[in-house]
């Protein structure tokens, strides 16, 4: 799956988004692209609470470093700007929503058309074009 996207969930059972970012004890991370998912890493932290405590996130980010977006019940405000820093979009979620779900999801938007930020995750992770500027000089292009 060399062109799959990564993302991850914030789960306590592997089926369901159950957790808040912030007090997540588990994420779930995954490959997906528009022909099938792969589990990649079942990652697991201690019990964590709600507590404003702002060091126990980087430790969660590190983790989704390469991921295009988390999936999570909740998030803080400082979360969302640590995660979008990185590169990491966060995705809010109805209680209880389920992974297989959200990834058949996430397969239909790729092969229908990504969302903005989903085509941002795209063009992030694809290679550069080596043809790009030969075509723009053919076009007249000029400086």
């Amino acid at each position: 799956m060399d062109t799959a996207l990564k993302v991850a969930f914030a789960t306590s059972d592997m089926i369901t988004v159950n957790q808040h970012f912030g007090s997540a004890k588990s994420f779930a991370v995954y490959a997906v692209n528009r022909d099938e998912t792969q589990l990649l890493e079942a990652a697991q932290f201690g019990v964590l609470a709600q507590d404003g405590n702002e060091d126990k996130l980087s430790v969660k980010i590190d983790l989704l470093a390469g991921c295009a977006a988390v999936y999570c019940q909740a998030i803080g405000a400082s979360a969302i700007n640590q995660l979008i820093a990185n590169g990491i979009q966060p995705v809010k979620v109805h209680e209880g929503s389920k992974i297989a779900d959200l990834l058949v999801d996430l397969q239909n938007e790729l092969i229908a058309g990504p969302s903005s930020w989903l085509a941002k995750a795209i063009n992030k992770y694809k290679n550069p074009d080596p043809e790009k500027f030969s075509l723009m000089e053919d076009e007249g292009w000029d400086e």
